[in-house]
Formats: C-alpha cells, structure tokens, sequence
C-alpha cells in the first residue's frame, strides 16, 4: 500500500466540507489506509520516533554498479521504465542471477527500489527496478491509476525483459515488493513459474487494507460510503469533471497529524525521500485517483498463495510495523519453505531507505540458497 490517509489533494478542485467530515469519520481518508485511533495511543504501541533519519540513504549511489534506463512492454502494449543495475565486475561470460524489485504503492522507482536495487547489484545481481503502470515514468492514464492487475503484470513484464538479455539466466529470476509491491509480487508469483523466489519488504496487502483498514477497523457502513462516493466521482470524471485524488501522505503536519502520517510524511516529504517524477506535480505525488482506488476492494492477493510452493518465500518486516499484520497473514496463509523474518527496531518505513536496519544480508542469503 501504502500511506495512511490524509485529506486527498484534488489538483482542480475544493474538497467539500461534506467529504472532509466523511473522511474523518471514517478514519482512514477514504482508503488506501489506515484506521487510526488515538495519536498518543499509537505513538506509544508503534514506539513512533519523529524525523527517523539515521542511517537513511535513500538516493544512494554506487561506484561498484553500472545503471541504465530500460523501457519494455507488458503483455498490453503498455511501456514499463526501470533501472537496470549490473555490477562492474559482473562475468558475463555466463548467465547471472537477477532480481526484479518493486517500489511502494504510491512511491515510484527513485524510491527505495532504486537503493535495494543497487545494494543487490553490488552483491553480484543482475537487478531491475520498475515503476509501476501509471506511475513514474511509466505508461498509463489517468496518472496515478490503481489497477492491482495491470501492477502485478509489470512483474511478469520485467521477468520477460530480463529474460531477454544475453548475461541473464532465465532460470535464476527472483523479485522484491517494497510495502504495496508485496502484495503485487505475490498475486504476480502465483500465475508466472519464472519467478523462482520472492521476498517481501513491509508489506501491505492493498486490498485488505481499503476493505477493512488496520486492525479490521473499517466498517461496513464506512467502506460503502467509500465506494459510492467513488461511484459517484465517476460521474462527475465521465462528463469532463476534473481528477480527484485520495489518500496518500499529508503535505504539511499539524499539532494533531496522526504519528503514522508522520512517519510518512518524514520519506515522502523531505529530502529524506522527497521526489517528483518530470511532468507530474509535488501536489499529486504519493496520492491515487479516487475512481481508482476503489479498485483494491476487489483485490485478494494471498488467496491461494500456497500454490507458490515449492518456490521459496521470505516475508520480512519491522518489529514496531504498523504493517506487520500482513506480512504475518500472508506467512500464515503460504506453504512450505517460507520463513518471517523481523527487523527489531524498525518501523514500516524505516525499512524504505535506513539501511543500517534494512537486513541485506538476509536477502542475499535467501537469493543466494533461491538462486543457486
């Protein structure tokens, strides 16, 4: 997934006071997030820590890794961009291990798939890393588009891609999903044999999360009055009205902002983190169209996803996560080999860019025993 709510930014127009009273109702901005409760209260279950800044290297570049920027097609025609990493010394006399990573929901590739990438490529992977349909410098409109299919296929794209090159062993592809991509990675495993081992990193299940919000903490009555105001949207989008976005991170913090924004708010809208892709607007980054976002409600990413086996699955997350409920459901839920694997320490987004949290050995260990 990715953020909690925060009171969507509309690029062309007001956010009524009735939608602003709905949203605080339902406590989780009209979706794509989080129910949140009492500010104090979480502060002190998720031991929340204001500007969590140590030992993060978000824009991290490497004189060991050579990268260049890659442009394919899915199966609809539609181009994916990425990041290809290969490592300087790689032997290119034989075929390499590779690994595809994915970026957060909401976030695009130059946050944090760019830095696990990197790191990856510098312990002998081939990597790529991809911005999802929609986002970044991929193709699609309207952008900021949710369409959980179309984002799981781009994996199966990049896996295709990779594939292709001559230094690359078709038989040794894994795949990282960084918070939403989890859920992404995993819906995209089930259908597609190629990708033989998958990790996930604070992982959201998108669908979840909008049906019933953390801790299942969303209603019934609340998620309705999501989907008809989406309906409703649609309407408005359909006879030339103007985009309207939701969720996504809060673009300035108030004495209330709840400390899971805050958490946010510290990547997304900082130079922690901070980046707006060419073209698009500050205003809009992190946020999903409205009409979109409804889409996740019919998303079930961890239906069947026993049927991953024998391929291997990791599932790693914080151990004051305010995530760490998915990762576990899905652990849960997978068959044999699988493994959870907790960060002490660390929160949902400290495992975006701290990389004095963000356990790289543990991942190429998994890739080196998955890869082999």
């Amino acid at each position: 997934m990715h953020h909690p709510p925060a009171a969507p930014a509309d690029s062309d127009d007001e956010i009524s006071p009735e939608r602003r009273q709905f949203l605080k109702a339902a406590g989780l901005a009209a979706m794509s997030g989080v129910a949140l409760g009492s500010p104090a209260a979480f502060a002190t279950e998720l031991n929340w820590r204001p500007k969590m800044i140590e030992g993060a290297d978000n824009f991290y570049v490497s004189d060991k890794v050579s990268v260049a920027a890659v442009r394919f097609q899915d199966q609809y025609r539609m181009a994916v961009a990425g990041n290809l990493f290969t490592p300087n010394n790689l032997d290119r006399s034989k075929p390499a291990r590779a690994i595809v990573v994915g970026h957060p929901m909401g976030a695009v590739k130059e946050q944090s798939a760019n830095l696990y990438a990197t790191r990856m490529a510098e312990r002998g992977f081939v990597t790529l890393s991809i911005d999802l349909p929609f986002w970044g410098e991929s193709e699609g409109q309207p952008r900021n588009a949710v369409a959980p299919d179309l984002y799981s296929e781009s994996f199966s794209a990049a896996v295709d891609f990779l594939g292709s090159q001559a230094f690359v062993d078709r038989e040794r592809i894994g795949v990282i999903g960084i918070c939403g991509s989890g859920g992404f990675v995993i819906s995209a495993a089930k259908i597609d044999p190629r990708m033989k081992a998958i990790a996930t990193v604070s992982m959201y299940d998108m669908g979840a999360v909008n049906r019933q919000a953390l801790n299942h903490s969303l209603s019934l009555e609340q998620r309705k009055q999501f989907i008809a105001e989406a309906a409703a949207q649609r309407n408005v989008e359909f006879a030339g009205g103007p985009v309207s976005y939701t969720s996504g991170t809060e673009h300035e913090l108030t004495a209330t902002t709840h400390p899971i924004q805050r958490e946010f708010y510290d990547f997304y809208r900082t130079p922690r983190g901070e980046f707006t892709p060419k073209g698009a607007s500050p205003l809009t980054t992190t946020h999903p169209t409205l009409t979109g976002a409804v889409k996740f409600m019919n998303f079930y990413p961890f239906n069947d996803i026993e049927t991953i086996s024998p391929r291997p699955l990791l599932f790693i997350t914080g151990d004051a996560a305010h995530s760490r409920e998915f990762s576990e459901d899905a652990w849960r839920r997978a068959a044999e080999p699988k493994e959870l694997y907790y960060v002490k320490g660390a929160g949902h987004v400290d495992l975006y860019d701290r990389v004095n949290l963000i356990p790289f050995d543990k991942l190429t260990a998994f890739f080196d025993r998955a890869l082999a």
